[in-house]
């Protein structure tokens, strides 16, 4: 690889750095150890690399010696495994220092990377890594990196970090303030239609920018990278998967939709789309906490890791807006221990049930109509589940506490919801 092109893609990417601006997120990082970020495009990864770079800077070390390498950078086209060690050599004509740190921006574009990657931490060398695909921590890359890196998952802004990002103070006396909390509820209401990306924050035309994000992830980091050949089976299952959000949906039902268009497709590429999806960060399941294994895995509800994508394929549904950005919420803390449960035998369907702890939480944008049957749900669950503890009722902006045969649930406003440590 030609050393002044590599050196000018590091120099101009110094420059990019300087003039970011930097929000402060819930992520920690520590500065001895080597890490591997990963998640959906445009979520912020390359932003927290930034500033730990920029407070590397403020501790003292010099910008020669952050060497800040984007793969996707058009002058790099052709790079490959071969030319990797080029970037360390144009590092050593960069700078002088002992202390070099290298920044490695969606690394998974160059294939062989996890070998080159593992070789720079056995030289304990200090390396920062982002990519969009979950296959960066699969077991095969696992194995392969022997867990010399910490991983990460980054998702686009959360609720807090949407208000941190406009101005907007939402600490407990800005809650009990009229006008400030106006602005809350306001905010939390754009951020349900408009979802996290943090360079859509400020745009008046947000749908424009998430349609672009949404374009890259389907045909870059989907039928680009997995070769997908359907593309219309592809892009009318995410459909198909978007209208069932708050739902459970099988594959074969999936199938089925997609054929109902007449659009040729089976049950197998649905769980190979399915598999995709998730890869990308686009899509997230979760599953039925009472389902025997295989109906766990064939049968989920499926929500999308950005509300803002999913309202690209809704029209007026504000309810399933306000559902995901709940899944959102939970999945964020909580990860993998969160579930519904449905049971046929005794009628419960319970929208999240966080096992370990203890708590159980239904979502319904208004109790107009809908406040004695999920009250019913609640309280049944709680009689009929060992070790629950508390009860939430997420609504639109209802709230108010309701003790019926013992038991509390706590309805709360979505706003509150997303910003408060419930748990």
């Amino acid at each position: 690889m030609n050393h002044n092109v590599l050196k000018q893609v590091v120099l101009e990417q110094i420059e990019v750095i300087q003039s970011a601006k930097i929000i402060e997120r819930d992520y920690y990082f520590e500065k001895s150890i080597n890490y591997i970020l990963v998640g959906l495009r445009r979520a912020g990864k390359s932003t927290l690399l930034y500033k730990i770079a920029r407070e590397l800077v403020e501790e003292g070390c010099g910008w020669s010696q952050i060497i800040y390498i984007n793969f996707e950078d058009d002058r790099l086209l052709g790079f490959t495994r071969e030319d990797f060690n080029d970037i360390v050599e144009t590092a050593y004509e960069l700078t002088e220092a002992k202390e070099i740190y290298y920044f490695f921006d969606e690394i998974q574009i160059i294939e062989g990377w996890e070998h080159f990657a593992r070789r720079m931490a056995d030289q304990k060398k200090h390396v920062y890594i982002t990519g969009s695909n979950a296959k960066m921590l699969s077991s095969e890359m696992e194995k392969v990196l022997g867990g010399r890196y910490l991983s990460k998952m980054i998702m686009p802004f959360s609720f807090s970090e949407s208000l941190d990002y406009k101005n907007i103070e939402h600490d407990e006396r800005a809650l009990l303030t009229t006008s400030k909390a106006a602005k809350i509820r306001r905010g939390c209401q754009e951020y349900i239609t408009g979802g996290g990306f943090p360079e859509a924050q400020l745009l008046t035309n947000k749908r424009e920018y998430i349609k672009g994000v949404y374009e890259k992830v389907l045909l870059g980091d989907i039928i680009e990278r997995e070769n997908v050949n359907n593309k219309m089976a592809l892009r009318l299952m995410i459909k198909k998967i978007a209208e069932t959000v708050m739902h459970e949906i099988s594959f074969n039902t999936l199938a089925g939709n997609v054929k109902a268009t007449g659009t040729k497709t089976s049950t197998d590429s649905m769980i190979d789309y399915v598999s995709y999806g998730e890869n990308a960060y686009l899509l997230f399941r979760n599953r039925n906490y009472v389902s025997k294994f295989a109906e766990k895995e064939s049968t989920p509800r499926f929500y999308f890791y950005d509300n803002g994508l999913l309202s690209l394929f809704l029209v007026d549904k504000p309810s399933t807006l306000l559902e995901n950005a709940v899944a959102v919420h939970l999945k964020r803390k909580f990860g993998e221990e969160v579930y519904y449960f449905k049971s046929t035998q005794t009628g419960i369907d319970i929208d999240f049930y966080l096992p370990e702890e203890g708590c159980a939480i239904q979502v319904a944008y208004s109790l107009e109509t809908a406040e004695d049957r999920e009250i019913k749900s609640l309280i049944s669950f709680a009689e009929k589940t060992s070790g629950v503890q508390r009860l939430f009722l997420v609504t639109n902006e209802e709230e108010r506490t309701i003790t019926k045969d013992g038991l509390t649930i706590e309805v709360i406003p979505v706003y509150k919801f997303l910003l408060e440590p419930l748990l």
